[in-house]
């Protein structure tokens, strides 16, 4: 018979079926654990939407994480604190000062007294120079901030040009390849016409050499197609292979001007010509500046001396500066009126650069627009017409495989260039809008 330690000893190593099922509480609490913190580790960036799929997202997206104006915003707000401390008063100048000390024991004092001086000075300049300097240093973070204004018109422009691209490289593709599906039926009517021994096996040939052009073109499209959107991804500030969403649509660009010089007489309300107006201003300012250092400043300060442990006596004290330095003086105007001068001169150039950059965009702009649309309601329709003809003509042997293969590629290659045409009015709408200021 089996002593009851042994029973003992089956009992725990044999438990009963239901309770070794049961998981143990710990293990089950660790796994609840870890699913909570995998939940709680994944990226935010998941949620986040990608770009690509309209060009409102892409404006959005430069506007909100673009790390050049992220900077530039910040490089605003550091310009804008600069004003006040432009036009405050100096820091005040205190001093202590001990008299009768002994030379050898400096610590001690000959008599049994100790003289101690205390002063306090505070320099206030005058005729409006704190007014000046605040002045000029406002009118300096409005340039830094319509310089902003600047790149983000830019990025912008930028932006939708690459867009338009990374768009026109799609549609082109499938240009392609529904022109490469059309040869391979034209092929398959060929091979027909071969069997029936009413055209040559040079037809079908044809027709797979041209397919193979057509793959080639279509590898040179892809590979722009990458280079669009790594063009793409650099003016979002992203990384160059990240990811983009398809387009949904073709973008659209309005142009609100109605003629170039409507167009143009918004250049001298552009941000950039505006910043470098400012930038003169505040030359302009900082003259007036060094011409009222002119007069001198003063300096009010108060005093007491200490004998023991009692005030003696009290002071007050009024310094004035001497111009003595006038070469100087003479010198810093000069600087200053050149810098005017150089501001104003390069307000002119920017207005002229942005004139220029206006007229030739108008002129990409309204070319392309005036090319696509004679493509788009004239040549296609014709195009259309005679591709329709050598293919009826083709399948009762009226025409040969050259005027039918002619056909096609004049019909899809307009349309190709209808795209193409497309993609430069985008390009130059773009370009109008960035001198426009449109930005929405």
């Amino acid at each position: 018979m089996a002593s009851p330690f042994y029973l003992w000893q089956a009992s725990r190593l044999h438990c009963h079926p239901l309770s070794c099922q049961r998981p143990p509480r710990r293990r089950l609490l660790a796994c609840v654990l870890a699913g909570a913190l995998w939940a709680l580790a994944l990226p935010v960036t998941a949620t986040e939407p990608i770009p690509g799929h309209s060009l409102e997202s892409i404006r959005t997206w430069v506007l909100e994480h673009n790390p050049e104006l992220r900077a530039m915003g910040l490089e605003t707000q550091a310009a804008e604190a600069r004003i006040l401390p432009a036009g405050a008063l100096p820091d005040p100048m205190a001093s202590v000062g001990f008299r009768g000390l002994d030379p050898d024991k400096p610590w001690r004092t000959v008599g049994a007294e100790r003289e101690v001086n205390y002063a306090l000075r505070q320099r206030f300049p005058l005729w409006g120079k704190r007014d000046l300097a605040r002045t000029a240093a406002s009118q300096n973070a409005v340039a830094i901030g319509l310089d902003r204004i600047t790149a983000a018109r830019d990025l912008l422009s930028d932006a939708e040009a690459a867009y338009a691209r990374y768009w026109h490289a799609d549609q082109a593709v499938a240009v392609l390849d529904r022109r490469i599906a059309l040869l391979r039926q034209v092929e398959e009517i060929a091979g027909v016409r071969y069997a029936l021994g009413r055209a040559p096996q040079q037809d079908a040939i044809r027709a797979q050499v041209e397919q193979t052009s057509l793959q080639r073109e279509r590898i040179e499209r892809l590979a722009a197609k990458q280079e669009a959107a790594a063009t793409l991804n650099a003016v979002l500030g992203r990384r160059s292979d990240a990811p983009l969403a398809a387009p949904d649509e073709a973008p659209r660009l309005a142009v609100r001007s109605a003629s170039l010089a409507e167009a143009l007489d918004a250049a001298d309300t552009h941000p950039a010509v505006r910043s470098q107006q400012a930038r003169a201003e505040a030359a302009r300012t900082n003259v007036v500046l060094q011409r009222r250092n002119r007069f001198p400043d003063i300096t009010v300060g108060v005093g007491a001396m200490q004998l023991g442990n009692g005030i003696q006596s009290t002071e007050l004290m009024l310094e004035v500066e001497i111009p003595f330095q006038q070469r100087a003086r003479r010198e810093r105007e000069r600087e200053s009126r050149l810098l005017e001068e150089a501001a104003l001169a390069r307000r002119d150039a920017t207005l002229r650069a942005v004139e220029e950059r206006g007229a030739s965009a108008w002129s990409q702009w309204t070319s392309a627009r005036e090319r696509r649309q004679l493509i788009q309601n004239t040549l296609l329709p014709q195009a259309d017409a005679t591709w329709q003809s050598a293919l009826a003509s083709y399948q009762v042997g009226e025409v040969d495989f050259g005027t039918l293969l002619e056909a096609l590629n004049e019909w899809q290659g307009a349309d190709l260039a209808r795209v193409d045409a497309l993609r430069d009015e985008l390009l130059g709408a773009a370009a109008v809008r960035a001198i426009e200021g449109d930005i929405r």
